[in-house]
């Protein structure tokens, strides 16, 4: 099975204040990238790392176009996406949402465009679903967020010495406002437009939780990732809803709230993790 992965790590961002950066988003991308290559078989020249200013929005939407054009093109049949980083909301701007928010992910280069963030500077779920769309049939997707989907609860975890949430709330406090109570939507509706060959989405937590970035044995990760990648490295051949589990098991041991999100087929459920 010919192989490749685009993997994004964003700590710093160009137009935010340091406070709103993090921290364990690089060590998220290298730790997968390293993973992929050392025990699953990726050549190292098939992967790419894209780390902070690096991760610009129109440099991570040209690689990502360009890893889907291999599996269009037939020279790999296995393609991954990391994503580690901020999430947020913007304002659905083509009406399939009924909450009027789409989910977004946040690049280096976020910015404000008055009360919402700057479309050009992040990434839609409506844009991952176009190219979702684009998967031929045969073609294995993964994808794996460590970001939020929601705002909520994200003073609790500001209160714990080492976290902090992967979220960031509309630019303008009036918009937070009309956006805190809305529900944001599913794993389920990010793959709607894949009709031929459906990714496997891994997310970080379910649409109404935060995702921690958090120090872990001494250094930073996001959560997710770091049990994720601890469960991958125990045994190979076990099925994703089983390294689900897994995962999940570790975040509640370890005193996090979030409970890491499939959405996959039956079969790629059950079939180990990239296979």
């Amino acid at each position: 099975m010919s192989k490749a992965a685009l993997c994004v790590g964003i700590n710093k961002f160009k137009f935010l204040p340091q406070s709103s950066w993090l921290n364990g988003c690089v060590n998220d991308a290298e730790d997968l990238a390293e993973m992929m290559e050392k025990h699953y078989g990726f050549e190292s020249s098939a992967i790419t790392v894209l780390r902070d200013a690096k991760a610009v929005k129109k440099t991570v939407m040209a690689e990502l176009n360009k890893l889907v054009d291999t599996a269009v093109a037939g020279t790999a049949n296995h393609i991954v996406f990391t994503f580690s980083s901020h999430g947020t909301q913007v304002p659905d701007t083509n009406g399939d949402e009924g909450d009027r928010l789409d989910e977004a992910f946040a690049c280096y280069d976020i910015n404000n465009s008055g009360d919402a963030w700057d479309p050009d500077t992040v990434i839609s779920d409506d844009e991952l679903a176009a190219l979702f769309a684009r998967l031929p049939k045969g073609v294995l997707m993964d994808v794996v967020l460590d970001t939020c989907h929601s705002g909520t609860g994200l003073k609790s975890l500001d209160l714990i010495p080492g976290r902090r949430p992967r979220f960031l709330p509309a630019p303008t406090p009036r918009a937070v406002i009309a956006n805190e109570s809305k529900e944001t939507r599913s794993l389920r509706d990010m793959v709607r437009t894949a009709k031929l060959s459906t990714p496997v989405l891994m997310a970080a937590c379910r649409s109404d939780q935060t995702a921690a970035d958090a120090l872990i044995d001494g250094r930073y990760n996001g959560a997710f990732t770091y049990n994720f990648v601890k469960s991958l490295l125990g045994d190979s051949t076990v099925g994703r809803a089983e390294i689900l589990k897994q995962v999940s098991k570790g975040l509640k041991s370890g005193g996090f709230d979030q409970i890491a999100q499939l959405e996959a087929s039956t079969a790629a459920g059950k079939a180990a993790w990239g296979a």
